[in-house]
């Protein structure tokens, strides 16, 4: 088996088989095995780093924070009510002259009010968390895609390194073939000229990698020049991984339809607790003068009254009124799951079908840059018999780096989808 070297990290095979060959291939899978838990682990270092300093996910933190401390202020009684009075012209009783009255009162929700509050302000804390939850995941994506954006463009600046010192090599050879006669200095130029344009992009693809760095580390709340470690070498795996379809009924973007529609019915139940009547308790103390010029049992004895109040909901077209709102709520936070879901389902197929896509295009390319380094061998050997034309090296070259930044955009895009593919469908 011959192997020649194409995308930095990708090996193209001539097959021919043998038990050394063989042998070859199966090292070649455990190492993709390995190099791709590498990269997973090296992506996720950086999402968790993201997710502990972002500052959008600091806010949803606080928002959900701020739902769970709403449970607390809902299991709160209405507040005691304490008055105190004071008789300017002090009514004569039997019993004496009243001074003064002193009243405390509490009203009391009906039974299961405050546990209904308690639960309707549960499930919104819930679709906090669920909110929180698409915010990461989101947050993730941008990552992982940022991420691959910076693997591809440096890897593009190898494979430019590497096209530049082929072509100085061909200078080399140009040079050697006009000193003999073989070649003109037209050639020479149109070497150096190649060279040239190759380094211009390589310093475009600087500024690119700078500005995606910056972008970067801006996700991750840090400074923008910090530098990225970037994994060298990615490349397709043999096998696209198992997805469970069905798991993406357990989108966040979809929880958070049932969770909504949840606190709908709690709020519903709260409505009708608070519909019914409420009851409160109360004492009235009213301090009594003794009577002077009489004497009885009674005389100067204070006034002690308990009391029990009830207030009746009898105009209750509001709560009525609320009931419709929920209704008509809880229908449209329907509509809006299953529009949702069809979205969420055509960027799955989509999803799936450009991560295809990638790998057609990955394996064309491959195919591609077999036959051009074939030709590549031709023309050497056409030198070493003492004709070589530098116009068919340079479309060669030209060609070869066409097949490579093509073979590196497929990879960034194969796992550009793969990361929309787990937005989508990991639990």
């Amino acid at each position: 088996m011959t192997v020649s070297k194409g995308l930095k990290g990708t090996l193209t095979f001539c097959l021919s088989f043998s038990p050394v060959s063989l042998k070859r291939t199966l090292v070649f899978s455990f190492s993709l095995f390995l190099f791709h838990s590498i990269v997973a682990q090296d992506l996720q270092f950086y999402i968790l780093e993201a997710e502990r300093n972002n500052p959008n996910i600091q806010a949803f933190e606080l928002r959900y924070d701020i739902a769970k401390e709403k449970i607390r202020e809902v299991n709160a009684l209405p507040n005691t009510s304490l008055s105190a009075g004071y008789f300017v012209s002090e009514p004569e009783t039997r019993t004496g002259a009243q001074r003064a009255r002193f009243s405390i009162s509490q009203m009391l929700p009906w039974f299961g009010t405050i546990t209904a509050r308690s639960s309707y302000a549960s499930s919104m804390a819930e679709t906090e968390f669920v909110e929180k939850a698409i915010a990461k995941r989101k947050l993730a994506l941008s990552v992982a895609q940022s991420y691959y954006q910076l693997y591809a463009i440096q890897a593009k600046q190898e494979i430019l390194d590497e096209n530049i010192q082929l072509l100085q090599t061909y200078e080399r050879l140009a040079l050697t073939s006009v000193e003999v006669g073989k070649a003109s200095a037209v050639d020479v130029l149109k070497l150096q000229m190649r060279q040239n344009e190759l380094q211009q992009e390589k310093v475009i693809l600087k500024e690119n990698y700078t500005a995606e760095q910056a972008s970067f580390n801006s996700l991750l709340n840090r400074k923008e020049t910090i530098a990225v470690e970037v994994v060298p070498e990615m490349t397709i795996p043999l096998e696209d991984p198992m997805y469970a379809t069905e798991s993406l009924t357990l989108n966040p973007e979809l929880l958070k339809y049932d969770r909504l529609y949840e606190s709908v019915e709690q709020s519903e139940l709260l409505n009708q607790k608070e519909s019914a009547p409420n009851i409160g308790f109360g004492l009235d103390y009213v301090p009594v003068s003794e009577r002077p010029d009489m004497t009885f049992n009674d005389n100067g004895k204070d006034i002690i009254m308990p009391m029990v109040s009830l207030s009746i909901p009898i105009f209750n077209n509001r709560f009525t009124s609320v009931s419709k709102q929920n209704e008509l709520r809880q229908k449209e936070i329907e509509f809006q799951r299953t529009e949702r879901l069809n979205l969420l389902e055509a960027a799955l197929a989509k999803a799936t079908s450009e991560q295809n896509q990638a790998r057609i295009k990955f394996n064309t390319q491959e195919k591609n840059l077999e036959q051009a380094r074939d030709a590549e061998e031709i023309l050497i050997k056409n030198y070493e018999a003492g004709t070589i034309d530098f116009n068919d090296v340079l479309d060669i070259q030209e060609l070869q780096l066409k097949f490579q930044m093509n073979q590196i955009e497929s990879v960034r895009a194969y796992y550009l989808q793969s990361a929309i593919i787990n937005y989508l469908i990991n639990q």
